[in-house]
């Protein structure tokens, strides 16, 4: 396709402005829940019953070691309704089970992540230290 010298110049002039859009951000409360500091002893059913009392559990996911294959100290509960998830907030952050005072509130949308890489910044190597002459 064949382009005038004026097109391509209007095009440039257009990609250069810059559009500005009004967004008006709605905060909604989901219905699922990060639950923290868990013993390490809890079980995928420790977890329903506790939040059971609170309203109709819909799921529940306790986050595990992929290597060790043990807890990992938290997890999801997912609540039926928004009402019995603030209700499930109310009433366990901060009680105390199994020795630890539980963190509970609502969960986050999962960060995305870098493909391939521990996570860790820096520069690999020994980690500086004193170089060595021979």
């Amino acid at each position: 396709m064949f382009f005038s010298d004026d097109l391509k110049s209007d095009q440039r002039k257009q990609s250069g402005k810059r559009k500005v859009v009004s967004r008006t951000v709605k905060h909604h409360m989901s219905n699922k829940l990060f639950v923290g500091n868990l013993s390490f002893n809890t079980t995928e059913n420790d977890l329903n019953d506790l939040f059971a009392a609170h309203g109709t559990v819909t799921e529940t996911n306790l986050m595990m070691d992929r290597e060790t294959g043990r807890p990992r100290g938290f997890g999801f509960v997912t609540m039926s309704s928004v009402e019995e998830a603030q209700k499930a907030i109310d009433a366990l952050s901060g009680k105390e089970v199994d020795g630890r005072a539980l963190t509970v509130n609502v969960a986050k949308p999962r960060e995305e992540r870098a493909p391939g890489g521990s996570g860790r910044g820096g520069y690999g190597g020994s980690g500086g230290g004193r170089r060595e002459r021979y």
